[in-house]
């Protein structure tokens, strides 16, 4: 089973990205929450540019990737469920949980620390809100965001498929969360207790830093609302609030050249959670 899931890992996720994205973009193009700010020629080929080369520099500067290190964890005995005896499917679940909630914190390390913050800020200057937005990390991120997860798998020794289900879900989930898309106001409430909702994430995309320091999640809504920083609605409406920072506010900045430098701009704002007092956190 691993052999295999290792050996069809590519199309597997490739097939899930590319599906996903067509599924959501004609969704946010048939109901759209808010109006566009960006042509979309622009938008696309700046973030889906970024998603390629962060592929490609994945691939080629990792010396092992997720789904392959879970394979030897296994093979190994390393890690916390190869170590104990837990019942099936209970690995499978709880591996995908207990990732989901690293990420969660990871989510609020890059906005705490200002050296991650700089790499981090790059997703979050994004002038509009949709599919793509998803998947605009930059690279260096990516890089820091995959040592993580390898330090996880080592730690938890999940199982291979687990693994692979975490980062299709992932994908998936950031992709539906960061669309452009119009729920039903009774539908959003109900599915983010399950799920984070594209209106529950926008809020964190808000310019404002008390809405931009909430509502980390990416898949589970429940680590928000346990840790204190889940925030229901943006003050003034999702169709009224201002997405991105404070920064790179210019359409030129949202070229893929220029947004591959923007860690190493002179800018000296910190912004994340060094724009608030404890008392507005």
């Amino acid at each position: 089973m691993n052999d295999w899931i290792l050996a069809h890992e590519t199309p597997i996720r490739l097939g899930f990205f590319f599906g996903l994205l067509a599924l959501f973009a004609l969704w946010e193009a048939l109901a759209p929450r808010r109006e566009r700010r960006l042509p979309r020629l622009l938008h696309w080929y700046s973030n889906l540019g970024i998603v390629f080369l962060n592929s490609f520099l994945g691939r080629i500067l990792m010396p092992i990737l997720p789904m392959a290190l879970a394979a030897l964890a296994v093979e190994q005995g390393w890690g916390l469920f190869n170590l104990l005896v837990f019942p099936e499917p209970l690995p499978l679940i709880l591996s995908v949980v207990l990732l989901d909630f690293f990420i969660y914190l990871q989510h609020v390390m890059v906005h705490a620390l200002p050296l991650l913050w700089r790499l981090h800020r790059m997703h979050h200057s994004d002038l509009d809100y949709d599919v793509t937005t998803g998947a605009r990390f930059h690279p260096l991120e990516i890089l820091v965001s995959l040592w993580i997860k390898l330090a996880l798998i080592l730690v938890l020794g999940p199982p291979v498929l687990a693994v692979l289900v975490f980062e299709v879900v992932l994908n998936g989930m950031a992709m539906f969360n960061h669309s452009n898309l119009k729920l039903p106001l009774g539908l959003d409430r109900w599915l983010r207790l399950l799920v984070v909702t594209p209106d529950m994430h926008r809020v964190h995309h808000s310019t404002n830093p008390r809405e931009a320091n909430r509502n980390f999640g990416f898949n589970l809504p429940w680590w928000d609302r346990l840790f204190g920083t889940y925030k229901d609605q943006p003050a003034f409406g999702h169709e009224a609030m201002e997405i991105g920072i404070d920064l790179f506010r210019e359409p030129r900045d949202q070229h893929l050249h220029q947004m591959l430098i923007q860690p190493f701009r002179p800018e000296a704002r910190t912004y994340g959670f060094n724009d608030l007092s404890e008392k507005e956190r």
